[in-house]
């Protein structure tokens, strides 16, 4: 990482203007107005404590992170399921969704994963990532598939659905078989029935019902997806506009785990992934900022990042979790390594009052950066 590359002291405002992804643009203002630099990896059992932590940890967050597929009782329902449901709180409380998907697959298989299948990620998260360990061409798939949604959600389907019940005057009581060459004999056009409803074999038959079903493409009112009819869906952060409908991808250049395999020419092919393709890539999930030459404004997110018990040294030694994870204090990952966002899970799902212990990591976080960004003053 080079000290004295420009990212590293500039402040998020001016970031933002230098941003070539809109939602980087956008996550970097919203990161400014909240003061916030932090993300909840929102690692829970069921859909419901899901819901219920981005309620009451949404104010001091700019990202949540999650694993739909590890959530018990995820509804998939794209209009009023879990997906939908996250979408109505983060623009209530102004985050953005980041499913840890990490796709690694051939391209056309990461494109349906993305949006087709039970979750449709695509609809409701605002970010994923991805291990290009599959070749550089899956962050084109990848690209590829979210430019042609975004083509398509610009309208909105309307099902007009109508139910009728048919009675014998539809039909021409005079017609006889044969009468018109072409049509069908009377018995035919109504499943083998004749007109008094009987079969040839004399059996009484009917008919409920006929369903007629269609659907034309009209403008949606607002480039919010998914939407939803729950209750206070409309409710917007204040202060800024919602969210772009552009989506975005994180590259996994480096793991926080103990004995992590990803090389140093790993990271640089995500890196150079990351500048062929930025208008979708907005930057990494890493250990330490990547950005090096002069154009770079890449953002970071980093895992790893816990606090000692309220009242010890902060820069204390921070013991891992036994299962290979390692941590790091908000203050050697922003200040020292650079990273711009970073990621608490079980520091703050864990602790007694965890929208409590949220805002404790927020202020932490936020005051690492402030004190990087005063470093060249």
């Amino acid at each position: 990482m080079s000290e004295r590359h420009p990212t590293l002291t500039a402040p998020f405002a001016e970031r933002a203007a230098q941003a070539s992804h809109p939602l980087t643009n956008y996550l970097f203002r919203l990161m400014v107005l909240k003061s916030s630099n932090l993300c909840l990896s929102a690692d829970v059992q069921t859909a419901r404590e899901l819901l219920s932590l981005a309620d009451k940890a949404g104010p001091s967050i700019v990202v949540l992170k999650t694993h739909y597929d590890l959530i018990s009782g995820w509804d998939y329902n794209p209009v009023t399921g879990t997906g939908a449901k996250l979408a109505a709180l983060a623009r209530k409380h102004g985050f953005l969704i980041f499913e840890d998907r990490k796709f690694v697959d051939i391209g056309k298989t990461v494109q349906m994963q993305y949006t087709a299948g039970t979750a449709r990620i695509i609809e409701w998260a605002h970010i994923v990532n991805a291990n290009i360990d599959a070749g550089k061409d899956m962050v084109r798939a990848l690209a590829e598939a979210a430019a042609k949604w975004k083509e398509r959600i610009n309208y909105e389907v309307k099902t007009s659905v109508t139910v009728g019940t048919p009675v014998s005057d539809h039909f021409d009581d005079g017609m006889e078989n044969g009468d018109e060459p072409g049509r069908l004999d009377p018995r035919e056009q109504l499943g083998g029935f004749s007109r008094d409803g009987r079969d040839a074999d004399g059996r009484k038959g009917s008919i409920v019902s006929i369903t007629t079903v269609t659907q034309s493409f009209e403008p949606a009112d607002s480039p919010r997806l998914p939407k939803t009819v729950t209750e206070g869906d409309e409710l917007v952060f204040a202060g800024i506009e919602e969210a772009p409908t552009d989506r975005g991808l994180l590259l996994l250049a480096q793991m926080s785990s103990k004995g992590c395999l990803m090389t140093k020419e790993y990271t640089q092919a995500c890196v150079e992934a990351a500048r062929e393709n930025k208008g979708f890539v907005m930057g990494f999930v890493a250990q330490e900022a990547l950005n090096t030459l002069p154009d770079d404004n890449f953002i970071h997110i980093t895992p790893g990042c816990k606090l000692p018990p309220e009242g010890e040294d902060e820069n204390g030694h921070i013991e891992g979790d036994g299962l290979g994870q390692q941590y790091n204090t908000p203050e050697k990952l922003v200040t020292i390594r650079g990273t711009d966002i970073v990621i608490v899970g079980r520091g703050i799902i864990q602790a007694g009052d965890p929208p409590s212990e949220a805002e404790r990591y927020r202020k932490k976080a936020w005051k690492a950066y402030l004190s990087r960004i005063r470093a060249s003053e």
